[in-house]
């Protein structure tokens, strides 16, 4: 196992420079530029300055191999060194990969102030999904064809068929405009200090949360019965049954710890998904997280944070692929890494 995962962290490696490259080199044969979106009145002479000054005149691959040394260098070095506190090397003049259009902030700063809200909404949508999925595609198949079956059908059918900005608009036209019980709006400024605040944090955090858990429960529930349904046709089933083991017994036991494989696989795979997922919902309820920064940068053109957050995207599927095999390896004793 130990061998198998150091090859494969060493496969990342060049598959994360490849990505990297090909993100580069998409942004830069796109059209437009930070100049593009400046008032018609500036002089052709100012924008040429402009830039100059963001480093747009100069070759690609210089750009390019600037990038990556800011991003596989010295972002990881800063994090090293605000983690540990210690000064590596001349920190003063390490150069960041910084924003074109918020004042020259660094990019990873302006992630790291997103993420919260990010997690706080579709990360706990994941954990509700997840936590809601399994039990329901679990009793789903064990009462295959009962009305129970048929209900969670017709829900996960309606789940992953509609998207998420029509239940988000459904949600906010019924919940927020005509019973005005839950704010359209999500407050990325509210600051929970007492009981009232910690109440409107759960309120405006209730329809966004559950339009994601709805989407994601439908998908994993199905896929959770289908595993499950596989398992229960299998003879080690009917030699349990046959030794006189209680259904129960033999569906706790046996056919659940089966059935999880595939499905742990496909949880821990589509983790990256939530980053992704965040830009539709966020764009709906107005959260200020990945999502909208990522939108908000590739409509100003702000190339350094479009290809930061793009990158760190990859890096997490990445990721967690590896960690899907890990977890394939260590739930199924029969798969051998070598």
């Amino acid at each position: 196992m130990g061998q198998y995962i150091t090859r494969r962290i060493l496969t990342a490696i060049p598959t994360l420079l490849l990505i990297s490259f090909a993100i580069f080199a998409l942004l830069d044969l796109a059209p437009g530029d930070p100049t593009s979106s400046l008032p018609l009145s500036i002089p052709q002479e100012v924008r040429e300055q402009i830039r100059e000054a963001l480093g747009l005149n100069q070759p690609f691959h210089i750009r390019y191999i600037k990038w990556m040394q800011q991003f596989f260098i010295n972002e990881p070095l800063n994090a090293l060194e605000k983690i540990t506190g210690m000064e590596i090397g001349n920190s003063e003049e390490r150069l960041r990969i910084t924003s074109w259009t918020s004042r020259g902030k660094p990019v990873v700063d302006l992630i790291l102030e997103r993420i919260p809200q990010t997690l706080w909404v579709v990360g706990l949508s994941y954990l509700f999904a997840v936590v809601i999925a399994i039990p329901l595609g679990v009793l789903a198949a064990v009462k295959q064809n009962s009305l129970f079956d048929q209900v969670s059908t017709v829900f996960s059918v309606i789940g992953f068929s509609l998207p998420t900005f029509f239940t988000g608009l459904v949600a906010i036209v019924i919940f927020s405009v005509n019973l005005h019980w839950f704010p359209s709006v999500y407050n990325t400024t509210l600051d929970v200090t007492d009981w009232a605040s910690f109440i409107l944090q759960l309120k405006q955090m209730a329809m966004p949360v559950a339009v994601l858990t709805f989407f994601q429960t439908a998908t994993l529930s199905r896929f959770a019965r289908s595993s499950m349904l596989d398992n229960l046709k299998l003879d080690y089933v009917r030699t349990a049954r046959a030794k006189g083991l209680r259904d129960r017994l033999v569906v706790m036991r046996h056919v659940l710890r089966n059935s999880l494989i595939p499905v742990a696989t496909l949880i821990a795979l589509g983790i990256p998904q939530i980053f992704a997922g965040a830009i539709v919902t966020e764009q709906i309820f107005r959260i200020n997280g990945l999502g909208a920064l990522l939108i908000n940068s590739i409509n100003s053109y702000d190339i350094p944070v479009v290809m930061t957050t793009t990158v760190i995207f990859a890096a997490l599927v990445v990721l967690f692929n590896l960690v899907a095999d890990i977890l394939y390896g260590v739930l199924d004793p029969r798969i051998q890494y070598r």
